[in-house]
């Protein structure tokens, strides 16, 4: 059994751009140095935007030596980047990015979500590359909920989505540079799972709602990181109400990390150096 290495609460709520209310559940320069091969986790909790004609979100950005994972529960966002990437996600979709070798991309609310207002949920988890990939192309995966497969758990316990990786011998459709296991899971009300994870990999889930147990040594609620030891293979949760959380796993990459702003690389020569080719325009540019 994998037991529990810390419940981390989410941060105070903070504004990334003009459309994303999110809270900070953890960062590269903090607990992401060992929760390899993740980096970052921002979960926007929901949230109520009005009816309105201003574009909400975040303009063009630089990004270089990983991908980035947006997954949206509520509410619309529009994509677009110097790839030749982008899309409009809904509900249940994802958007996986893949920085790579650098690329430029902005992040709004969709134009029909802006009209007409609504709740916004979303969550975006960053993904580290190994050393020899933080220069592979930039892609962009658009991940619709349609294209994600859903696996029943025993008994009526629940659902589990596959975004990444595999559950149950059913594979999810992201691809991934290494070995990652993303699963979108809800738990019925009263109901105690057995939850397999990959011996040896970094593991830990975000509570999005309800009131979990897990292996009978703590409790989580809503915005609560749990990250568990390497060793072991399962975890047991007992849904004490109806319970939706992100669980991921993913093989440790045990190479140094080095981030500032919107770039993270293995050196500080490697980040200066992508801030001298974006400053030269060598990332891109979004199209007209």
């Amino acid at each position: 059994m994998k037991l529990i290495h810390r419940i981390q609460h989410s941060s105070a709520m903070h504004w990334v751009g003009n459309g994303f209310p999110v809270r900070s559940v953890f960062d590269y320069n903090g607990l992401g140095q060992e929760l390899s091969p993740f980096l970052l986790l921002d979960y926007a909790a929901p949230h109520e935007f009005k009816p309105g004609k201003e574009k909400r979100g975040v303009g063009a950005h630089p990004h270089k030596g990983f991908e980035t994972v947006t997954i949206a529960y509520q509410g619309e966002l529009e994509h677009r980047d110097s790839s030749g990437g982008g899309g409009k996600i809904g509900p249940g979709d994802v958007q996986w990015m893949t920085a790579g070798k650098g690329i430029i991309h902005e992040e709004f609310h969709s134009e029909e979500f802006t009209h007409r207002g609504g709740k916004l949920q979303m969550v975006q988890l960053w993904v580290n590359l190994r050393s020899k990939d933080k220069n592979a192309p930039a892609r962009y995966q658009t991940l619709l909920q349609k294209d994600i497969p859903e696996v029943n758990l025993p008994e009526g316990a629940g659902t589990v989505r596959v975004i990444a990786g595999q559950h149950a011998g059913t594979a999810g459709p992201a691809l991934t540079f290494s070995p990652i296991n993303l699963r979108d899971v809800r738990l019925t009300a009263g109901k105690t799972v057995n939850f397999p994870v990959t011996k040896g990999h970094t593991a830990a889930l975000l509570l999005l709602a309800g009131e979990l147990v897990i292996n009978d040594e703590g409790q989580a609620n809503e915005g609560d990181l749990v990250v568990f030891k390497q060793e072991g293979d399962s975890i047991t949760l007992h849904a004490r109400t109806a319970v939706h959380l992100l669980f991921m796993d993913g093989e440790p990459l045990n190479e140094p990390v080095v981030g500032y702003g919107p770039f993270v690389m293995n050196s500080t020569e490697e980040i200066q150096k992508a801030f001298e080719e974006y400053q030269m325009g060598e990332m891109g540019a979004l199209p007209d």
